[in-house]
């Protein structure tokens, strides 16, 4: 198979919507990262997202809609989620809501959960293509399975390239790290930091985000316990590398083989640290990182590359 590769103008736009509506995948930038999109409501295309990814059927997928009325459609609403909507919504934030029996939407697509994990993605390119295609896109990262994800057309087509129909390509991805997942039933809970910081969301809320317990199956993506990895060992929070380690740095760190930033910006960090583990995977040798503040959008730096360095099955 040979991956079309589109332009993000008029023609390619509307070549990738027609593709997404008569059931093929097709990848497409986000505010945060590339995700590999698929008619949600399609359970054939949604079943080749697993097989493509090699992904495991139990982990859910996220579902991107153009607009709030359209996830409206798909998920109940209360007045929490009306307001975090109002507040977070086209972003970085997902939200996992009771499913309405009445969404169409393919059971593959929540692992057969009766909730549902929805985003109204902040890009104008992704949003353009949802509204082209005409449907919901379930859309994971567009990377395989496991592995580390894509923030660029080229990360993109290393990992996937001539196993989906086509790729619209928008240019490197600004926030370079996922979107937040909070579920908020039985009690608003942080299932995946991420773009937006978590302490955003409690400050909406006025209350502190729960955590998921441990054990319980996920009922949204990012909750694996080993995932986002190079094929490189990581070791963190290294503060002298060992022989023959490569240093990835925060801060003012001296002498590393690339730093996610300099002057220690989190938002900085978080765009360029795919990125910055794709091009140390290319070579031989351990990658070690050097440590970043357990704060603000560092919570989802450091949730990465705990589950980046887990051991692997």
């Amino acid at each position: 198979m040979r991956t079309e590769q589109l332009s993000g103008d008029a023609a390619g736009l509307a070549r990738a919507g027609a593709l997404l509506a008569g059931g093929a995948l097709v990848a497409f930038p986000t505010e945060t990262v590339y995700g590999l999109g698929a008619d949600a409501r399609n359970g054939r295309a949604v079943a080749r997202i697993y097989e493509v990814k090699g992904r495991p059927v139990f982990n859910p997928l996220i579902v991107h809609v153009a607009s709030l009325e359209a996830a409206r459609a798909i998920a109940r609403f209360d007045e929490t989620a009306e307001c975090l909507a109002e507040v977070f919504w086209p972003g970085a934030l997902t939200l996992v809501l009771p499913l309405r029996p009445e969404a169409g939407l393919s059971p593959l697509v929540t692992a057969g959960l009766e909730t549902v994990a929805l985003r109204l993605p902040q890009s104008p390119l992704a949003r353009a293509l949802l509204a082209e295609a005409g449907c919901p896109v379930a859309a994971p990262s567009a990377n395989p399975s496991g592995r580390l994800s894509p923030t660029t057309a080229a990360h993109v087509l290393a990992g996937l390239g001539g196993r989906i129909e086509a790729l619209l390509d928008g240019g490197p991805a600004p926030v370079g790290i996922e979107s937040t997942i909070v579920g908020l039933h039985p009690a608003p809970a942080l299932l995946r930091p991420g773009g937006v910081p978590a302490e955003a969301v409690e400050a909406c809320l006025g209350q502190p985000l729960q955590s998921p317990q441990p054990g319980e199956k996920p009922s949204s993506p990012g909750q694996l316990a080993s995932h986002y990895a190079p094929r490189a060992r990581l070791r963190l929070n290294v503060t002298a590398p060992r022989p023959g380690e490569r240093l990835m740095g925060f801060g003012p760190t001296g002498e590393a083989a690339l730093n996610l930033s300099p002057s220690g910006d989190l938002r900085e960090a978080a765009a360029n640290l795919f990125g910055h583990l794709h091009l140390l995977d290319r070579e031989e040798g351990p990658i070690a990182v050097s440590p970043i503040p357990e704060a603000g959008l560092g919570r989802a730096i450091n949730d990465r590359l705990r589950r980046a360095a887990a051991p692997r099955g």
